[in-house]
C-alpha cells in the first residue's frame, strides 16, 4: 500500500511555542521498512527503458510520473497519526512527498500556507540563499510548528534559516537511476544531487524524496518570522 496520509489535525492553534512530545508526521518509524520490491525494465525502443513494478498502482508514481520506492505504514492513532519509535534521521519518502506535493506542514500534515508565503527550515550550510537554483527536500512547516521543528530536526539548530517563500514549485526528485548489470535490474547511477523534472534519467529513477526550488522568497530568522506573521494583513 503506498498511500499518502495527509490528513487536517482537527483543531488548529495559533501558538507558537515549542513542543518536545511532538514527533513529525513526516519521520520514519520503527517497523516502517521499505517494501520487497520486484522492479522491472520495460524496452522503450532506442536503446531506452523505463522503470516499474511487475504489479504496479497507480500511486507508486507521483503527479510527474516518476516512480517511488515502496515503504511501510505503521499503526496510526485516532487522528490518522503515525505511531512508533521515531527514526530521527529518516523520513518516510511517501509521507514526505504528501507533504511536499501538496505543501503541507512536515510536523501536524496541516496546511502550511501563510499571509505571506510558505515556511521552509534549512540547517547550517544545507542551502546556499546565493545559488541558484535554491533547492529543498524538507517540506514547509505551519507557524505553530515552526520552532517546534526547529529544535526537533536533527538537520536543524534552534536557530534554522527561515526561507518566507512566496514561490515554491517543485523541480524534481532525489532517488537513484537503475539499469540492466549482470542480468539483473539493479542501482547503475546514484546522481549527486537532485534531478530536475525531464532529466534524460528520470524514466529508470526509483525516487525517495521530492524537491522544490525556492523562487521568490525572504530569508530571516524565526524572531523574524514571528514578527512578520503578527504584522501581516
Amino acid at each position: 500500500m503506498t498511500t499518502t496520509r495527509t490528513t487536517l489535525p482537527r483543531t488548529r492553534k495559533t501558538t507558537v511555542h515549542s513542543d518536545s512530545r511532538v514527533i513529525p508526521f513526516v519521520i520514519q518509524r520503527e517497523g516502517e521498512e521499505a517494501a520487497p520490491d520486484n522492479l522491472r525494465l520495460t524496452p522503450l525502443g532506442g536503446g531506452r527503458y523505463r522503470l516499474g513494478y511487475a504489479d504496479e498502482d497507480p500511486r507508486d508514481r507521483d503527479i510527474r510520473g516518476v516512480l517511488w520506492a515502496r515503504c511501510g505504514f505503521g499503526p496510526v492513532d485516532d487522528l490518522e497519526q503515525p505511531t512508533g519509535r521515531p527514526q530521527w534521521r529518516m523520513m518516510h519518502p511517501l509521507r514526505q512527498r504528501g507533504c511536499m506535493q501538496t505543501l503541507r506542514c512536515q510536523v501536524c500534515a496541516g496546511l502550511a500556507r501563510t499571509p505571506l508565503g510558505w515556511i521552509f527550515l534549512a540547517g547550517p550550510d544545507a542551502v546556499d540563499p546565493s545559488a541558484e537554483p535554491v533547492l529543498t527536500n524538507q517540506p514547509p512547516v505551519c507557524p505553530e510548528h515552526a520552532r517546534t521543528a526547529a529544535e526537533l530536526c536533527p538537520h536543524l539548530t534552534s536557530e534554522p534559516m527561515v526561507f518566507l517563500a512566496r514561490s515554491a514549485p517543485l523541480y524534481g526528485v532525489n532517488g537513484v537511476g537503475y539499469g540492466v548489470r549482470d542480468g539483473n535490474v539493479q542501482v547503475v547511477e546514484r546522481p549527486a544531487g537532485p534531478l530536475p523534472y525531464g532529466h534524460p534519467l528520470m524514466p529508470t529513477v526509483l525516487a525517495s524524496q521530492m524537491v522544490r526550488r525556492l523562487g521568490v522568497f525572504r530569508l530571516l530568522t524565526l524572531g523574524e518570522l514571528f514578527t512578520a506573521l503578527e504584522h501581516a494583513p
